[in-house]
C-alpha cells in the first residue's frame, strides 16, 4: 500500500510504498477512507522526541473493516469505524470504572516484543504514531476502533476520534460544564471549536472564544455557538473580567504555548477551573502556586483526549451530527489527497483554517 512517511523531522511527508501485515489475534485491518490533520501529527513530523523513523502518523481516521484476526469479538467485515488515539486494555480497574483514558495497561493493544511488525518496507520496520491513519490501510487492535452508523460521511466522521472527542470531551466529561456557567476557550482550531460547541450543548450562558485569527473568531460566533470573541493580542483578561464580573467558571486552552496557558489562567474566576488541552511546545508555563492557585482557589489540570470513553462518546457524537445538533460541516475546511499532507499542514499551521481531511 501507499503511506505518507515521515523520514526526517522537517515537517515533510513523503509518499512511499509500505507493506502491511495480516491481522493477528484481536486485530482488524481497516481500509482508510478519511484522516484528519491534527496538530499533534505535525509536531511528530517536526520535533525530536525520540521516535524512530521512518514513521507513519495520523491519529484521526475513519474507514471500513476489511479483515479480522481470529480473536476479534466486537467487529465484523464491512463495519464503518472511527479509530481512537486512546490505548486501553478493557480489563484494568480504570477501564472497568469507565476511564479507559487512564488505562493501567495500554500496551495490551500493541503487538508483543518479538512479534512481526505491523508495517514494514524493504529496509525494515516502519514505525507508527497514533493509529497510522496517513495510509491506504491500517492494522489495529479492536479496542482502537469504534463502530459508527454507515450514514455518517467518512470525511466528517474522521474528526470524531480526536478533534471532537478531545474538545467536546474536555467540556462535557473533564470539566462537566453545567447550564448557566461561563466558559472561555483559548485557541480556536479543531479542538477549540469543538470545546465551543460542547459548551453550547452543555447550556453554558457565556461562551468566549479567544484567537489571533479574525476568521476563526467569526467562525466561533457565527457557526459554533460562541456568545463573545476576543482577539488574543488585545487585553483579553480585562475584557473578560468586565464582561463576566470577575472571570469565567471554566477555561480551556487548546494550543500548548506557555503564553496562551498563562492567558488562560488569567481568565478564570476565583474558584474557576483551567483545563490545559494543547500539546506543550516552546517555553513552558510559569506560574505562582500562591498567587495563581492558592489565593484564587483555581483548579489547574491537564486533559488527555477529553477524558473520553470512546465506545460511549464517539457513537454519541456521530448521532448528534446525524441529528443536525453537532456542526462538523463547518469544521472540515478542505479535503486533500494523501500526497498533499505536507503542503496542507503548511496552510493549516498558518492558522487560517480549522481542519483539513485526507480523503481516500
Amino acid at each position: 500500500m501507499q503511506a505518507a512517511l515521515i523520514t526526517r523531522l522537517d515537517g515533510s511527508f513523503e509518499l512511499g510504498d509500505v507493506d502491511i501485515d495480516t491481522p493477528r489475534g484481536a486485530e482488524a485491518l481497516v481500509e482508510v477512507k478519511a484522516a484528519g490533520l491534527c496538530h499533534s501529527d505535525y509536531l511528530v513530523a517536526t520535533l525530536d522526541r525520540g521516535r524512530e523513523l521512518p514513521l507513519v502518523a495520523g491519529h484521526e481516521m475513519a474507514g471500513v473493516v476489511v479483515g479480522l484476526g481470529p480473536d476479534v469479538t466486537d467487529l465484523e467485515i464491512g463495519d464503518h469505524v472511527v479509530a481512537t488515539e486512546i490505548d486501553f486494555c478493557g480489563r484494568c480497574a480504570a477501564c472497568r470504572a469507565g476511564q479507559p483514558y487512564r488505562c493501567q495497561n495500554p500496551a495490551a493493544v500493541r503487538r508483543p516484543d518479538g512479534a512481526p511488525a505491523r508495517l514494514s518496507s524493504l529496509t525494515g520496520t516502519v514505525n507508527a504514531f497514533g493509529v497510522a491513519g496517513f495510509a491506504e490501510r491500517t492494522l489495529l487492535h479492536q479496542n482502537k476502533l469504534v463502530r459508527i452508523p454507515k450514514e455518517a460521511p467518512f470525511e466528517k466522521a474522521a474528526v470524531l476520534g480526536c478533534a471532537v472527542s478531545t474538545g467536546m470531551g474536555a467540556v462535557l466529561n473533564t470539566a462537566a460544564v453545567r447550564p448557566g456557567e461561563s466558559v472561555a476557550v483559548v485557541g480556536l482550531g479543531g479542538i477549540g471549536l469543538n470545546a465551543i460547541q460542547g459548551a453550547a450543548l452543555a447550556g453554558a450562558r457565556t461562551i468566549i472564544g479567544v484567537d489571533l485569527q479574525p476568521s476563526k473568531l467569526a467562525l466561533a460566533t457565527e457557526k459554533f455557538g460562541a456568545t463573545h470573541a476576543f482577539n488574543a493580542a488585545d487585553d483579553v483578561a480585562t475584557a473578560v473580567r468586565e464582561l463576566t464580573g470577575g472571570g469565567v467558571d471554566h477555561v480551556f486552552e487548546a494550543i500548548g504555548l506557555g503564553v496562551t496557558q498563562r492567558q488562560a489562567l488569567e481568565l478564570a474566576r476565583v474558584g474557576g477551573s483551567v483545563n490545559l488541552i494543547g500539546i506543550p511546545q516552546g517555553a513552558p508555563l510559569e506560574f505562582s502556586v500562591m498567587r495563581d492557585l492558592l489565593m484564587t482557589q483555581r483548579t489547574l489540570r491537564g486533559v488527555y483526549m477529553g477524558s473520553s470513553d470512546p465506545r460511549r462518546d464517539i457513537p454519541f457524537y456521530a448521532d448528534l451530527y446525524l441529528q443536525g445538533r453537532l456542526n462538523l460541516d463547518d469544521l472540515v475546511a478542505s479535503t486533500i489527497s494523501l500526497g498533499e499532507i505536507g503542503e496542507a499542514y503548511a496552510r493549516q499551521e498558518g492558522g487560517a483554517i480549522a481542519r483539513t481531511v485526507v480523503a481516500l
